[in-house]
């Protein structure tokens, strides 16, 4: 069974740090583009960084120098580091990946980790 989990949310403060990874698992042959979403309460999901297999990346305007998203091919995981936070970073981050398995090409969702901003 093809799985993505995301970790390493949590509470941070103001101008804090934090980094989020995405674990791919089951069967995978090859990880694709992979996006990073967020969802605000009461908002609607939005991406918030975006890399592909040729390691371009692109961000939303509001995480623009301070996120960064990077992928470790090997352990088929993605990581997205985030500094400087601000309350409004508050969501629930998903991944989203591309992945060939033994199934074929899909895109599969993460579960989904809370960051929480606040003094």
């Amino acid at each position: 069974q093809v799985q993505l989990v995301e970790s390493g949310g949590g509470l941070a403060q103001p101008g804090g740090s934090l980094r989020l990874s995405c674990s791919a698992s089951g069967s995978i042959l090859r990880m694709y583009n992979i996006d990073w979403y967020r969802q605000a309460p009461g908002k609607q999901r939005e991406v918030v960084a975006t890399l592909t297999l040729g390691g371009t990346t692109n961000y939303a305007d509001s995480v623009k120098g301070r996120f960064t998203v990077s992928r470790d091919n090997a352990k088929n995981t993605v990581y997205l580091q985030m500094n400087n936070l601000k309350p409004e970073d508050t969501a629930v981050y998903f991944c989203n990946a591309e992945l060939a398995t033994i199934y074929g090409r899909s895109r599969y969702w993460g579960q989904g980790t809370q960051v929480t901003v606040s003094s």
